[in-house]
């Protein structure tokens, strides 16, 4: 790989003793990546495409961004995204640019449209995506970390050690409050420590919001007399932002003890002020996160948008699964989770979410790539749709995590549940 260097004449005048936010892209392009890379530095802080007169070399100094380094890499992608200029072949580097804290104070809101704006609109650019984040301890400063995240959540469900274990209400939608009372009563009773609403359904017919958490709510209230025990269930409140502080007052006063968000719905400072308000944990879903983050060449990636979501205040974080029915690969979620448990401004703690086509049968990759149970396993299909029921379902994963932590392997468990599901679907989701 080659060490780039910019030409002093694109470079802003000085970079001082300026606080800075550093983001790392990878960039595309088929003009010089020096060029590429300067049209990025100017067009998100001092700069547009022509000289104005207002931009003094004293503003250059205080407020331009400044290229830190770049580390030529073999292009991700092979076709160009629209509109980008140059006839030279696609080449690509690792960038990393410093944008002064003066320029957006510690605020999410100032902070996306400056390393994640116009930059995509570019033409000196056939590909970009925002890999990575340094922000500075004012950030830290600004922002409510996590209230709850995996100590508090364990403390909450009644599970001190151990993964946490859990399932999404299926069919996502179309069930009547009546049809949540059933449900959330079996998979209580089976002892799953978590259920959730569904990212497609929030405060919609045919289960209005209300009329969900009184049911639920309700059935919880049995679980917890009959068990001593009571799940964790995120009710859906994405909403526009004054309805959803009204959306978490509901589920508290019922006796709720977690509101799910759909983050990029409602968007990271919408949740910064949910998390001010809040009083129990926040899970957030990340629906619509391959828009952002599935093509090679275009996004925002994995690591720098845990970050972002993190700072927001979110106390569960969703991370993609292990032998998934989505894109991702292994190596992405164990990427995912390593960086959602890595401490960021000296805390933020979070707690990784595994979801998509997990089942029993996934226990053992899952501890292998992560080297953890500070987990919280969400299986819809593998709970609900165990040939045995619901019930056997939790039952058969729980017993594939304790013989995976054992070191023994699945096939050897005496247990009918496990037999039964891995028969199940062995041969469906592992790919």
């Amino acid at each position: 790989m080659r060490e780039l260097t910019v030409p002093a004449g694109r470079q802003p005048v000085a970079s001082g003793g300026r606080e800075l936010t550093v983001a790392t892209y990878r960039v595309v392009t088929r003009l010089p990546l020096e060029q590429a890379v300067s049209a990025i530095a100017g067009e998100q802080s001092t700069g547009t495409f022509v000289s104005v007169a207002g931009e003094t070399d004293e503003l250059r100094a205080r407020h331009s961004a400044v290229v830190l380094d770049m580390t030529e890499i073999p292009a991700p992608i092979t076709e160009p995204l629209p509109g980008s200029r140059g006839d030279r072949p696609l080449h690509a580097a690792l960038v990393r640019i410093g944008f002064p804290l003066d320029n957006t104070g510690p605020s999410l809101t100032n902070l996306f449209p400056v390393v994640a704006g116009n930059l995509y609109e570019l033409r000196e650019l056939a590909g970009l995506k925002l890999v990575d984040l340094e922000l500075p301890d004012a950030f830290g400063r600004a922002y409510l970390p996590a209230g709850h995240a995996v100590e508090g959540t364990r403390r909450l469900v009644g599970r001190p050690s151990g993964v946490m274990i859990g399932t999404i209400v299926k069919p996502n939608v179309g069930l009547r409050p009546s049809d949540y009372v059933d449900l959330v009563l079996e998979l209580g009773l089976a002892g799953a420590d978590f259920i959730k609403d569904d990212e497609v359904n929030a405060d919609c017919p045919p289960a209005p919001l209300a009329q969900r958490v009184r049911a639920v709510t309700g059935a919880l209230d049995e679980v917890e007399r009959r068990t001593g025990r009571r799940p964790m269930y995120a009710f859906n409140i994405s909403d526009e932002p004054d309805r959803m502080l009204r959306n978490h007052d509901l589920v508290v006063a019922a006796g709720g003890t977690c509101v799910m968000v759909n983050l990029n719905v409602v968007g990271f400072p919408a949740v910064a002020m949910l998390r001010r308000h809040a009083r129990v944990p926040i899970h957030a879903h990340v629906t619509g996160i391959g828009a952002l983050s599935r093509h090679a060449g275009l996004g925002i990636g994995h690591v720098a948008y845990q970050k972002l979501a993190r700072l927001a205040g979110i106390d569960h974080l969703h991370c993609g699964g292990f032998h998934s029915k989505f894109y991702v690969t292994d190596d992405d979620v164990a990427a995912m989770v390593a960086a959602v448990r890595t401490p960021l401004l000296g805390g933020f703690p979070c707690l990784p979410v595994l979801s998509s086509a997990q089942w029993a049968g996934t226990a053992p990759v899952t501890l292998e790539r992560t080297g953890t149970d500070d987990l919280l396993v969400l299986a819809g299909g593998g709970v609900l749709g165990h040939p045995d029921g619901a019930a056997a379902g939790i039952t058969s994963i729980r017993q594939a995590w304790a013989a995976t932590v054992a070191g023994v392997p699945l096939h050897e468990v005496d247990s009918p549940e496990l037999a039964r599901a891995l028969a199940h679907f062995g041969g469906v989701v592992a790919r």
